[in-house]
């Protein structure tokens, strides 16, 4: 086995349960900008329209295809429109509302503190996100988790993005690691673990929703604790 010396982590869905969060945010949207009298009644079918387009939008963002400020504000806009709701207004104000209320949730998947203290003791730690570069600093911040990482490398300072290997080659010259004694740790089979490996660095699947897949990977685990079996 390798002789790890630096442990990269990807944020949202790995170390922070993005999608509590934003369940939180959207119940708080719900009713602060009045939505059922505005027709939508189904909070869960309004999260479902918005998770798809936000997918599609953020595939498109990570390719280059779109702006960060149009996809914050598209994303909202066109899951009001699914709803017959045209106005603009009204997402440019929930797009704002959900970018500064979501990240102050506290929502780390269980495990994680004990977990990052028992490795922060034998491994430099440094995060690699897609995610907004404001909007990731405020979750670490309001999760406590700042101090356990050496550095944080987002794919906006970079000028690139998982899954390409650019942002992996970046956060190995910035933090002075090599490869060889490098792990990332991620839970999306593309984003996070065929870019890494593409990278020539090893990696580690979350895999919390214990999917079935072919993609090779170098370790595998279901739970945030599962790293300090292999660590």
């Amino acid at each position: 086995m390798p002789t790890y010396r630096h442990l990269f982590f990807d944020l949202d869905k790995t170390i922070y349960d993005f999608d509590a969060s934003s369940r939180m945010t959207f119940e708080e949207i719900h009713e602060h900008f009045h939505l059922a009298e505005k027709g939508i009644l189904d909070l869960d079918l309004l999260i479902e329209r918005y998770t798809h387009i936000n997918l599609r939008l953020w595939e498109l963002y990570r390719n280059g295809g779109i702006l960060k400020e149009v996809l914050n504000v598209s994303r909202f806009d066109l899951a009001l429109q699914e709803f017959g709701i045209n106005d603009g207004g009204l997402a440019v104000a929930i797009a704002s509302y959900y970018v500064t209320e979501s990240p102050l949730k506290n929502t780390l998947f269980p495990g994680v503190e004990t977990t990052l203290t028992y490795l922060k003791k034998k491994y430099r730690l440094y995060i690699i996100t897609n995610g907004f570069e404001e909007v990731q600093h405020k979750k670490l911040n309001i999760n406590n988790l700042r101090p356990y990482f050496d550095d944080v490398i987002t794919s906006e300072e970079a000028g690139c993005k998982k899954p390409d290997p650019a942002i992996f080659h970046h956060a190995l010259h910035r933090t002075g690691a090599q490869k060889e004694e490098s792990l990332m740790i991620g839970d999306d089979l593309v984003v996070d673990i065929q870019g890494a490996r593409e990278a020539g660095i090893d990696q580690v699947f979350v895999n919390y929703g214990k999917v079935i897949h072919s993609e090779p990977v170098t370790f595998e685990v279901d739970s945030f604790p599962g790293l300090c079996s292999i660590l």
